[in-house]
């Protein structure tokens, strides 16, 4: 089954320089409107298996103009499942605060260099947001199935699910970057997943995920086909 990781596009937190975290109604900036409708044609059309999206407002409107366009009057089927497992890192009391602020907080070198340590004050370790985020993708994973599973969720939370398929240990997992309204597809047909595509904003993706599977490890890269 492949996996379509997407970020939530940019929004209103995103523009103020706030870790907004799971503080109630953040929603998409005017730049974030049209990522999201961008995001609708670079997906293109196919149905989903699911569509999966954390609970905070900003997902939601991320992927709304992809279920409503174009010829996808089949996605009506496929409703967005809201999946607490997906939602923003609990960043407790930093929530709400500037990043330029945080910046100079003694913490901040824990999460840029050793995030597995970093427990945020009155909220949840990074850990903890790596565990539930994982778990939520394996119990959702159905590997007979035709079509694609879709995630919205956050950039720390994909780029912890990211880090693991590549064995990483999360405290490596500050080397990836993931932008808003990106796409990362993964392919976890295989014992071990594969990376198909990371942090693409500007690509239109539809062939890829529904061309067909690559279904060995090959050498030298293989054929390219």
């Amino acid at each position: 089954m492949r996996v379509v990781l997407i970020r939530h596009a940019h929004s209103q937190a995103n523009l103020a320089g706030v870790l907004s975290g799971r503080r109630p109604n953040v929603h998409l900036s005017k730049e974030g409107i049209e990522q999201a409708r961008d995001l609708a044609r670079r997906l293109g059309d196919f149905v989903p298996h699911q569509i999966r999206i954390s609970p905070m407002e900003r997902c939601l409107e991320t992927i709304s103009p992809w279920i409503s366009t174009s010829k996808r009057s089949k996605t009506n089927r496929v409703q967005p499942i809201i999946d607490h497992g997906l939602t923003e890192v609990d960043y407790g009391d930093w929530s709400g605060k500037k990043l330029s602020v945080l910046s100079n907080n003694k913490l901040w070198s824990v999460v840029q260099n050793t995030p597995s340590q970093m427990y945020f004050p009155k909220g949840e370790g990074i850990l903890e947001m790596q565990s539930r985020a994982l778990q939520s993708i394996h119990s959702s994973i159905d590997r007979k199935a035709k079509t694609p599973l879709v995630i919205v969720s956050h950039g720390d939370v994909i780029k912890s699910i990211v880090a693991d398929c590549l064995g990483m240990h999360i405290d490596e997992f500050q080397r990836i970057i993931i932008d808003p309204a990106s796409v990362s597809i993964i392919d976890f047909s295989q014992a071990k997943p594969r990376v198909l595509l990371l942090n693409d904003n500007r690509a239109v993706v539809t062939d890829l995920l529904v061309g067909k599977k690559r279904s060995t490890n090959l050498l030298g890269g293989g054929s390219g086909k």
